[in-house]
């Protein structure tokens, strides 16, 4: 796959093929963060191949041919934090670092966001006291206001969340491009290439996040009265510009090569 300073590959945004990893123990939500990536990636139902990691034995993933698709998406994960290690994980970080030898379309949210650090050598900490559950302020730095993906985000946007995992230290080649109150790594890009992170939810919208985090309650114990998270579901920011962040970025990395 090209760079993002070549422009000699190009996909109809019809035949794009995403491969999405996923660790979901949790059936319901499984299929539920699939269809957030479709409808957030602006694609058909066929366009997008899943693999559910927790399925798959370390070999299965070192088999994965990247070059078989056309973009790499990393999903969230439950009950599995980045910082620790399974019988999978060296293979997927192992599969991160072949997509970024080949300069290949690849995005992290959440805990894909967390997963691509790691895997390129930054750092990953659990981190329950910089918890951040429901809608926050994010803001670019001028890096990110000058960076192609986010360009014309205006420089403080709304973005709906749930993490208790933080990178703590970027990658080699990592680039910050915005942060929040509590944590200084909310997006990132790994330089001269079509790699990001963010630990916003990219894939999810209002609904979808309050489904999620529904979902997910029990995990959230220092949310400690339902009061408190009744007003967490009310302050979800219902239309963000990150609704449209993942179709923006196959448009501009797949559909139109760069």
């Amino acid at each position: 796959m090209a760079s993002m300073d070549s422009n000699t590959m190009s996909k109809p945004k019809r035949d794009i093929r995403i491969l999405l990893i996923q660790a979901r123990d949790e059936h319901d939500i499984l299929i539920q963060e699939q269809q957030c990536f479709i409808e957030r990636c602006a694609i058909r139902e066929d366009q997008l191949i899943t693999i559910n990691i927790l399925d798959q034995t370390a070999d299965n993933i070192e088999a994965i041919t990247l070059q078989e698709y056309d973009a790499l998406m990393i999903g969230g994960s439950g009950a599995y934090s980045a910082a620790n290690d399974y019988p999978w994980m060296n293979a997927l970080l192992s599969l991160v670092v072949r997509a970024n030898a080949l300069s290949f379309p690849t995005f992290g949210s959440c805990w894909g966001h967390q997963i691509i650090a790691r895997a390129l050598g930054g750092t990953v900490a659990y981190d329950r006291e910089l918890t951040e559950m429901g809608c926050h302020t994010i803001y670019l730095n001028d890096t990110g206001k000058q960076d192609i993906l986010f360009t014309d985000f205006p420089e403080q946007f709304k973005a709906n969340m749930g993490h208790h995992d933080r990178v703590t230290v970027l990658p080699q080649g990592g680039i910050d491009l915005a942060f929040s109150k509590t944590q200084p790594h909310q997006a990132f890009r790994i330089k001269n290439k079509p790699i990001y992170g963010t630990q916003f939810h990219s894939e999810l919208n209002a609904e979808r996040e309050r489904e999620r985090l529904i979902a997910y309650r029990p995990y959230y114990t220092e949310v400690e009265t339902e009061e408190l998270f009744q007003q967490i579901l009310e302050d979800l920011a219902e239309t963000t510009e990150v609704d449209g962040l993942l179709e923006k970025f196959l448009d501009i990395y797949v559909a139109n090569g760069l």
